[in-house]
């Protein structure tokens, strides 16, 4: 994302010095589609709490809290179809709004573990999941055009699922715990790009990083032992945030 803001400073003050520059007409509804890669980042916290009925020894309550903070990052792609329209202003400045809709198929994986202080011959593991599968957003765009260029920011909703598992494992009675969260996100995204337009048609090269918050919830559901013994009172809170930078390369065809 710093990387395309200069850019695009860069070719703003450029295009900016340039009076023979005369830029293209960039008005008019649009529709189109997107490809690219995506990078997924985020944190997770796993925590339980002590109960003399419990599983857990007091001290291994902090230590499941500590190794259970760790943070979650994975890649995937996204894709899908965009429609919007362009209003020119002064020849060079061009404002827009944009919706666009497809898959946003993206995994972060991340998990942590220790040894338990009460039974240094044991330990346990946490493992963390977080994804999405799809994504809706709806953005204004404002740009300086030149010639047959157009460099923008845009920024705007962002909608998507997020889905969030855990699960907790250790060596000392085979204990297994589980959480399993979802919901639908309402959240913002934001970034830029370059445009280059020909007749009727035009490419572009945009960046949209996107934070969709964080899902979790709590669950009871530890074992321990064989056969399974639950012990229900040592409840575990889960939590997991994610956030997204994507690249995309656009095609659209004026209409």
């Amino acid at each position: 994302m710093k990387a395309l803001a200069g850019l695009l400073t860069a070719v703003v003050l450029t295009a900016g010095a340039s009076s023979a520059a005369t830029a293209a007409s960039w008005e008019g509804f649009y529709v189109g589609g997107f490809a690219g890669p995506g990078q997924a980042r985020g944190h997770a916290t796993t925590t339980t709490v002590f109960s003399p009925t419990g599983y857990f020894a007091a001290s291994s309550v902090p230590a499941i809290a500590t190794a259970g903070s760790h943070s979650t990052d994975g890649t995937g792609y996204n894709a899908g179809v965009l429609a919007g329209y362009n209003w020119q202003f002064d020849e060079n400045w061009v404002g827009g709004l944009e919706v666009d809709y497809g898959i946003n198929d993206v995994t972060a994986l991340g998990g942590g573990g220790a040894i338990y202080p009460c039974c240094t011959s044991t330990q346990f593991d946490i493992q963390t999941k977080v994804r999405t599968s799809w994504l809706f957003t709806a953005r204004p765009r404002l740009g300086y055009a030149w010639s047959n260029w157009l460099a923008y920011v845009t920024g705007g909703l962002a909608l998507t699922d997020e889905k969030a598992s855990f699960v907790f494992n250790d060596t000392f009675a085979t204990a297994h715990e589980t959480g399993i969260f979802k919901k639908t996100s309402t959240s913002w995204t934001i970034g830029g790009g370059i445009e280059r337009h020909f007749d009727g048609i035009s490419v572009r090269l945009e960046d949209l990083y996107a934070d969709f918050g964080s899902v979790g919830g709590t669950s009871a559901n530890l074992t321990a032992f064989s056969p399974p013994i639950a012990f229900p009172t040592n409840v575990f809170t889960h939590r997991a945030s994610l956030t997204e930078n994507m690249v995309r390369f656009v095609i659209t065809v004026d209409i």
